[in-house]
C-alpha cells in the first residue's frame, strides 16, 4: 500500500515530526484514549481527517493492528507556493504554472507531472482537500519527473489564484464552454487551471479565471481524460510560445 503509517503512536509521532501527511483516516464512532490526541493534533495543524468504516482500515492495513487510525504520507516534499512563484520568475520572464482543481486519480496526477516537466512548466499547485496527494503511485507514474518539478499544496485554490494575479500571472481555465484554445493568447505568464475528472473546474475558481479556453472536439464523446486534456493544453502553450519566439 502506498506510503501509509499504521497505528496511533506511529501516526502521532509522524505528525509531531512534521512529516508531509496528505490525509488521516480514523474509524467511525466514539473516540477514546490516544486516538483523541491524534485527532486533536491533526486538526490543530489543519491536516485532513476522514472518518471511514473499520472494514476500510482493516483492508488498508492488511491485517496489522491499525488501532483505528491510518495516515497517508507524501512520497515527496511539497514546496511553498511563494517559493515556487519566486523560482518560476527567476527562471523565465513568462513563467508557467499548472493548477489542478481537485484531481483525484493518482495516475492522472502522475501523468500530468510528467507532461508538465516535459513542457517546461515551473510548478504544479494542488489543494489540501479533495485532491490526490504525492503517493507512491503518483511518483511512479510521473516516471521520475516528480524529482524535477515543484509541487505546492494550498488551503484555498481561489485565494491562490488571486495571489498569482497580483504576481502578474494570467489565469487560463480549461473548460468546454471557453474560447477555442487556438484563438487564446497563452504566451505570457500563465497559470493553467485543470478541473477534476468528474466536475471540472469549481464554480468559484472558474469565476476567477481571466479567460476560459477549450480543446476542439470532433467525435461522439465530448470530453477527454484529465491528464490528456492537460497535456493538450500544455503543448498549445508550448506551440504558441515557440511561434512567438
Amino acid at each position: 500500500m502506498d506510503n501509509i503509517i499504521i497505528g496511533r503512536n506511529p501516526v502521532l509521532e509522524a505528525i509531531k515530526a512534521g512529516r508531509e501527511i496528505d490525509k488521516i483516516m480514523v474509524k467511525k464512532g466514539g473516540y477514546e484514549g490516544s486516538l483523541v490526541t491524534v485527532i486533536k493534533k491533526a486538526k490543530s495543524l489543519k491536516l485532513p481527517v476522514v472518518e471511514v468504516d473499520k472494514a476500510k482500515l482493516d483492508l488498508l492495513s492488511d491485517g496489522k493492528n491499525h488501532q483505528g487510525v491510518i495516515a497517508f504520507v507524501a512520497a515527496h516534499t511539497y514546496t511553498d507556493v511563494k517559493d515556487m512563484i519566486k523560482l518560476a520568475k527567476e527562471k523565465s520572464n513568462a513563467p508557467f504554472i499548472i493548477i489542478l482543481d481537485k484531481v483525484t486519480d493518482p495516475h492522472n496526477f502522475g501523468s500530468i507531472i510528467r507532461t508538465a516537466n516535459c513542457a517546461g512548466a515551473n510548478g504544479i499547485i494542488i489543494p489540501k482537500r479533495g485532491s490526490v496527494g504525492l503517493s507512491e503511485t503518483v511518483a511512479k507514474t510521473s516516471a521520475g519527473a516528480l524529482e524535477y518539478i515543484p509541487i505546492a499544496k494550498v488551503t484555498n485554490i481561489a485565494e491562490t489564484v488571486e495571489m498569482l494575479k497580483k504576481e502578474g500571472f494570467w489565469i487560463a481555465g480549461a473548460e468546454a464552454d471557453g474560447e477555442l484554445m487556438y484563438k487564446t493568447d497563452l504566451t505570457g505568464a500563465i497559470a493553467l487551471v485543470i478541473g477534476s475528472e468528474g466536475e471540472g473546474i469549481s464554480r468559484l475558481v472558474k469565476e476567477k479565471c481571466d479567460f476560459l479556453c477549450r480543446i476542439p472536439m470532433y467525435g461522439d464523446i465530448n470530453s477527454l481524460n484529465a491528464s490528456v486534456a492537460a497535456g493538450v493544453m500544455m503543448y498549445e502553450i508550448v506551440r504558441q510560445r515557440g511561434e512567438k519566439q
